[in-house]
């Protein structure tokens, strides 16, 4: 009798077998992990998306009651490999309001976006208080659809840069958008 037949006898896995299981476990472990990067990295679970604002479109508009408005045109590029479909913006910044779609303004609510595409979507946004605008750059949350599911991501935009007396100077997206449209409301040149 061996003393592999001895701990076969009280239940207990020979050194041989209990180290093919961890063998086992940590391959499968290792696999399961590629698989999660290669899904991460495609895009397929949380898209990889940068988007940014079209300043040239941007101009005040001033509604019969008062509200001082923009629309913007934003970009959204599909940075990964999986297409995925973009089902809301919004954006929780001071002295802003980002406004849902409007079809009746060609305002579209969802927008499948295909892996190195850049589509375009139309947004209204009331400046609420141009002074209450923060300095420091906001993220817009976007909702979407893959076809792992749903889910939402919050992404900054690029900085603008404005001149300065040193050279240009980096602004963040939403105070310079807000500067932009705010200025032109108050000049004495705007219709």
């Amino acid at each position: 009798m061996s003393s592999d037949d001895i701990w076969r006898q009280f239940g207990i896995a020979t050194w041989r077998a209990q180290r093919s299981r961890l063998s086992a476990m940590a391959s499968g472990g290792l696999t399961l992990v590629i698989v999660a990067a290669a899904l991460w990295g495609s895009g397929s679970i949380t898209p990889a998306l940068h988007w940014s604002l079209q300043d040239f479109f941007l101009h005040a508009e001033v509604d019969q009651n008062g509200v001082l408005s923009t629309t913007m045109y934003i970009e959204v590029e599909n940075e990964g490999l999986a297409s995925f479909v973009l089902t809301g913006i919004s954006a929780e910044i001071p002295g802003l309001r980002l406004l849902p779609a409007d079809q009746a303004k060609e305002e579209t609510s969802v927008v499948t976006v295909e892996s190195g595409d850049m589509p375009t979507m139309k947004r209204r946004i009331v400046i609420t208080d141009c002074a209450a605008v923060p300095y420091e750059p906001q993220p817009i949350r976007f909702t979407y659809r893959t076809w792992l599911g749903p889910g939402s991501v919050e992404v900054t935009g690029d900085s603008w840069g404005l001149p300065g007396s040193t050279g240009r100077v980096p602004v963040a997206w939403q105070k310079a958008m807000a500067g932009k449209v705010c200025n032109e409301a108050v000049s004495p040149d705007w219709p």
